[in-house]
């Protein structure tokens, strides 16, 4: 492990974060909030922890590579200490009173959780919101695949930091080199971005507000500069626009990409956005149907409510317009299982994934087939590709970690006091990066009220949640030291 190389990759990446900061600053000097003091020691702290990163390791020769222990150990450490640094301007501000607030702040962002200790959120700065959204819309993508667009000394052997950061089983190259792939992403995400906010500065919404929006639905993120969230403007036409976006962030971007080239019938070719969208539109069919006539009395705001539900939690944004605990039992189970499903492998969202979910329910019918017809030889198919066992052994390992995790989090939650429905709801929440959960730590209430340990706790569970589970976990295992 050469510590020194990674070491100045995190340094590189500190010193990007402390360039972002600048956007901030200037938002707070052209709203006069006054918070530009807390950015400006900010950007200082983490630009020259950086660039002593870079001046004492030592800079590597070209033709280094960077192998896949190592990538797994820059991303998490890299995202760690993006975590501490980004609460930076959080904890020097006066909305926050100690660093487990500001550092649980920073994580939810970055990791686009969306899950909140605010209890006062329009009293912030602007330049505080601002600051909010825009590492959520960082961390969508993810600041290291930015970087691999942006630096080319990270462009050698960076697939390994590739594969370890992308969120999805198995990361496609979309161009041979990587560097252009991660360009090419960029380009789309920041495209639809765009879009979003010129379609809610047409509803009306401040470019202010319309920006942070935009910022914080692309990457699945949820987080609002409104307490009341979406739900604070009671617009039909903002709930579909917002509706319509999260349905495409959580949509493999490479889809998007092929799209965008004229490849009209990218979506249907692939089985797991078919999967994806099916899911969407049956399951919000399902909850109007639910909530129409017990919760709302026409059909059109159940619909309405409904779609907007289950596309912000199934795509893990987290975005709320209505209390979902006031719904009936069966839209609760529903929102409640959305929350493991997640969006689709290759999109911003969170979860299990539904590609993983379609390969599972494909491994488990050709086991039930094999009993039936020991003899006969099948393959699990994605997308008329076959899948190599060792492929569905990692995805089957993947959720079983990620429902232990899940119950031995929540248990340990649970263990400092909390009650069990909001231990399985914020730890759900959290390890899923979807925001609000069930409890008391659901869509009108926060996270402020949770022990401090139980905060660290949750943030553990947004970064592994956050890098797929394998690029934490593995670093606890001691064969992974040894040479």
């Amino acid at each position: 492990m050469r510590w020194q190389f990674i070491a100045r990759i995190i340094g590189i990446l500190l010193v990007f974060l402390g360039v972002s900061m600048v956007a901030p600053l200037l938002v707070s000097l052209h709203y006069h909030d006054f918070a530009f003091e807390s950015f400006i020691r900010s950007i200082g702290i983490t630009m020259v922890t950086g660039l002593i990163l870079i001046i004492l390791s030592k800079k590597q020769s070209s033709d280094d590579y960077i192998n896949q222990k190592e990538g797994m150990a820059t991303v998490a450490l890299a995202w760690t200490a993006i975590g501490l640094f980004g609460a930076l301007p959080f904890y020097f501000g006066p909305e926050f009173t100690n660093f487990t607030d500001a550092f649980f702040e920073s994580v939810s962002g970055f990791t686009t959780t969306g899950s909140s200790v605010m209890t006062n959120i329009e009293g912030a700065t602007k330049s505080l919101l601002f600051w909010r959204s825009f590492i959520q819309w960082l961390g969508g993508m993810g600041i290291i695949v930015l970087s691999l667009a942006i630096l080319p000394f990270l462009g050698v052997g960076g697939i390994q930091l590739y594969k370890a950061e992308v969120p999805s089983p198995v990361p496609d190259k979309l161009t041979p080199r990587l560097s252009d792939s991660a360009k090419i992403l960029w380009v789309v995400y920041a495209v639809f971005t765009l879009v979003e906010i010129i379609f809610l500065l047409g509803g009306g919404m401040s470019l202010f507000e319309a920006t942070c929006h935009a910022f914080t639905t692309m990457p699945t993120g949820g987080f609002s500069p409104k307490n009341a969230s979406i739900a604070h403007y009671n617009s039909a036409y903002f709930d579909y626009v917002i509706t319509i976006f999260m349905v495409l962030a959580g949509i493999n971007f490479t889809l998007h990409y092929q799209m965008l080239r004229g490849k009209t019938l990218a979506f249907w070719e692939d089985s797991e956005c078919r999967f994806f969208l099916g899911l969407t539109l049956g399951l919000t069919l399902v909850m109007t149907w639910d909530i129409y006539g017990p919760v709302y009395t026409s059909l059109k705001e159940a619909f309405r409510f409904a779609s907007f539900q289950v596309a912000s939690i199934l795509t893990t944004t987290g975005f709320a317009t209505a209390d979902y605990e006031k719904f009936p039992g069966l839209s609760q189970v529903i929102l409640f299982f959305c929350m493991f499903i997640g969006a689709s492998a290759g999109s911003t969202g969170g979860g299990i994934k539904c590609a993983r979910i379609i390969a599972c329910f494909k491994y488990c019918y050709r086991e039930l087939f094999k009993i039936i017809h020991p003899r006969s030889i099948n393959h699990v198919k994605i997308n008329n590709m076959v899948i190599p066992d060792e492929l569905l052994r990692s995805i089957m390992g993947f959720i079983a970690l990620y429902i232990g995790l899940f119950v031995l989090s929540s248990l340990i939650l649970a263990g400092m006091g909390v009650d069990m429905m909001t231990a399985f709801g914020a730890v759900a929440a959290c390890i899923g990066n979807i925001g609000p959960g069930f409890g008391t730590v659901g869509p009108t209430e926060n996270f402020y009220h949770l022990p401090m340990l139980g905060k660290w706790l949750l943030a553990w569970c947004m970064l592994l949640g956050r890098l797929e589970i394998y690029t934490i976990i593995i670093l606890f295992v001691p064969e992974f030291w040894r040479k």
